[in-house]
């Protein structure tokens, strides 16, 4: 039985081999539009941010690296946690503004319906909780927030797929028996994936994802999915192979990356010449009419654009070339700025405004584990004429060391002096600033000098509470409220037994979190004790 198997296995494999499609001149132009350009973009936006991100992860995540010495002498590797703190803390609390009261968007239905027709929102709004509940929308979403704290920008890449659920069943038989098994159903599951910075390619001269000629994503996928795409139809039928480039687009900075079995797939959302989508022998409708307009030969391919999705695998080889199939026409792609860069795409992270005082902190600490290195451990001088032959000497509790001669000739210990506690005293000082950057509250919940006073505490706490909301209104209008959307009319276009083709608006309801809740309680006490 095994060899039959087997033998089935290697036919099936054969005649997949045998209908492998070659690339038509369109899809080679393709190619070559989308990797020409993405290939630019690659380039600015490594050279003007690659750099910083790395070393912004490895604050973040405690890592060492030789390129992070303050000076060419230093021998510690210590990494202060002020900046993990500060990440940890405003993550915390945006994420409690959001999802801390349960229900992080309402829905109602528009005023100004075409048709006159009335719905039932509340029951839209419940199976938007359900299946955001099903596919986890809260853990991804937690991660584009933490991304964008460290990097400055969260990304979101909203999928459409067709998950199989499971579910037990009973089915009555004859002579009142009962029949238990399980049942098997299909649902649309609307998903976003977390995006990291440096799988994201933007067009430079765009400063919204919807401004951008295009916007693309890469990384490395098992090559065991592509061969799936392939076989159900999703992809087209082409002889790709693996391929590992460098580990620039991996998630974190490892010793070694695992390297098998990987295709580099390229993802590409925005505009294309539409002439490069058509067919063999199909002619391009004029959509100019009459009147043509004759451009020059290096902005012909823009005359006439089209929005699409193209996936390009290994660089090479087209997988799939089609117009958007979304019945909006819009991106699958979101992006919002932690702290606003007005005019550009990326944003402002917190490792970002920490960066300065951190190097600082970490540079005092540095050396003042250096010089105790130097004034704790001992050393000595030895006349080396006058040692015993292969003696190795070690300064040990209780040992002993036999020399030629008096040891108090022979033996000299070196004294480096004492270490100065400055050095820890000023890196307290440039801690108190890195909080005053980040407006964070350290772990004694004191926000400045300042705020130790009587009355500055609370001055304090209103400017942070001011700081975080500028945070929030950028997530809410750039990314919770296009995300709510987006994900709305996935579900009308592909679900629409469950979701109605309707005209509702979505609010946010967010709060502010626990350091408002806490500040207007305490406000409250004060005048509880008043009255």
């Amino acid at each position: 039985m095994a060899l039959e198997n087997t033998a089935q296995i290697v036919d099936s494999v054969e005649e997949i081999a045998t209908v492998f499609e070659e690339p038509t001149e369109n899809e080679k132009e393709l190619t070559s539009f989308v990797v020409d350009h993405t290939d630019r973009w690659r380039e600015y936006r490594d050279q003007n941010f690659k750099d910083d991100w790395d070393k912004y992860e490895r604050i973040f995540r405690g890592k060492w690296s030789a390129e992070d010495k303050q000076r060419q002498s230093e021998r510690s590797r210590i990494i202060s946690p002020a900046t993990q703190q500060a990440v940890e803390t405003r993550h915390a609390e945006v994420m409690e503004a959001i999802f801390g009261q349960g229900e992080f968007f309402d829905i109602k239905d528009d005023l100004k319906d075409v048709n006159g027709s009335k719905i039932d929102v509340e029951i839209i709004k419940n199976q938007l909780y359900e299946d955001f509940a099903q596919d986890k929308i809260r853990k991804s979403i937690d991660q584009i927030e933490l991304m964008a704290e460290i990097y400055g920008t969260g990304i979101g890449e909203i999928t459409v797929s067709k998950v199989k659920t499971y579910y037990p069943q009973q089915q009555p038989l004859d002579n009142n028996q009962v029949a238990f098994g399980v049942n098997e159903s299909d649902r649309i599951a609307v998903k976003i994936n977390p995006i990291n910075p440096k799988n994201f390619l933007f067009d430079p001269n765009g400063i919204s994802i919807d401004d951008c000629m295009g916007v693309a994503v890469e990384r490395y996928i098992s090559v065991h999915k592509i061969v799936e795409g392939i076989k159900s139809g999703k992809y087209k039928k082409v002889d790709v192979g693996t391929l590992y480039v460098d580990d620039s687009l991996e998630a974190t900075q490892e010793a070694r990356n695992y390297q098998d079995d990987k295709v580099l797939l390229l993802t590409y959302y925005g505009l294309v010449p539409k002439e490069y989508l058509k067919k063999d022998n199909e002619e391009v409708v004029d959509v100019l009419g009459e009147a043509e307009i004759e451009f020059s030969e290096d902005i012909d391919d823009y005359a006439d654009m089209v929005e699409a999705i193209i996936i390009i695998a290994n660089g090479n080889m087209l997988l799939k070339a089609e117009e958007t199939p979304y019945m909006m026409k819009d991106r699958p792609i979101i992006a919002y700025q932690d702290d606003t860069v007005p005019n550009r795409l990326l944003g402002r992270g917190t490792v970002e405004k920490a960066f300065n005082m951190q190097m600082a902190i970490d540079g005092s600490m540095r050396s003042h584990m250096d010089s105790l290195a130097l004034t704790s451990a001992p050393m000595m001088g030895m006349d080396a004429t006058r040692l015993p032959r292969g003696a190795k000497f070690e300064v040990k509790p209780g040992g002993n060391f036999m020399v030629n001669g008096n040891p108090q000739e022979i033996l000299f210990p070196f004294k480096f002096g004492q270490t100065d506690g400055q050095s820890m005293e000023t890196s307290k000082e440039f801690e108190r600033m890195l909080l005053m950057a980040t407006g964070t509250i350290d772990s004694n919940g004191v926000v400045s000098q300042v705020s130790r006073d009587s009355g500055g505490l609370d001055m304090a706490t209103a400017t942070i509470i001011k700081k975080y909301k500028r945070t929030l209104v950028n997530f809410q209008e750039d990314f919770l409220m296009p995300f709510i959307n987006k994900a709305v009319w996935r579900f009308m276009q592909y679900s629409p037994e469950r979701y109605p083709s309707v005209d509702v608006k979505f609010i946010p309801t967010a709060t502010l979190g626990i350091i408002a809740r806490e500040y207007e309680q305490k406000q409250l006490a004060f005048l509880m004790q008043t009255l």
